[in-house]
């Protein structure tokens, strides 16, 4: 029986983290932490005035979001974070070393539709290009799987589901 596994949800605004995280927690029988909600006001404040966060502010970010990956190990769960530079996976993985990340993936323009549909969330399209600019796309080292978001959020989760299971297992 495979341990189950801490999975960061991972991409650039408007990939769909806060709706494929919970499917995907559900899917796997794991509890779902919004990584956003581990944000300290000031980041929040940045973004809502279309300020891009810079290292200094996400150090901490990462770190709580690590806290909370290495209070899950052994047990499971499934957390959202952008995690857009490999200096970040890689400071989240210090914290909790078993973490595996699902990269959703996607056309630019569609994710920009989808931002552009959503409401009441403080990032707003305007720091999409700073998002891709910064993204550095899982290294063949890194525990993860990339995951396609075109398609409904059930097919993306089923997609994200599949590919964690073709994964080798890290834990035995």
């Amino acid at each position: 029986m495979r341990t189950p596994q801490v999975v960061v949800v991972m991409g650039v605004a408007g990939t769909g983290k806060t709706t494929i995280g919970p499917l995907l927690a559900a899917r796997l029988g794991v509890p779902y932490a919004e990584g956003d909600d581990f944000h300290p006001q000031a980041n929040i404040d940045k973004m809502s005035a279309g300020i891009p966060l810079d290292d200094n502010d996400r150090w901490p970010w990462l770190d709580a979001i690590g806290h909370w990956a290495h209070g899950r190990a052994g047990l499971g769960g499934v957390v959202s974070s952008s995690a857009l530079k490999r200096a970040y996976r890689d400071r989240l993985r210090a914290a909790a070393p078993g973490v595996v990340f699902v990269h959703l993936t996607g056309d630019r323009k569609l994710i920009e539709d989808r931002m552009r549909q959503r409401q009441g969330h403080f990032m707003p399209t305007a720091l999409l290009d700073s998002q891709f600019a910064t993204l550095q796309p899982l290294e063949p080292d890194e525990a993860g799987v990339a995951v396609d978001v075109t398609g409904s959020p059930q097919e993306i989760t089923e997609r994200a589901v599949k590919a964690l299971e073709a994964l080798p297992d890290t834990t035995a």
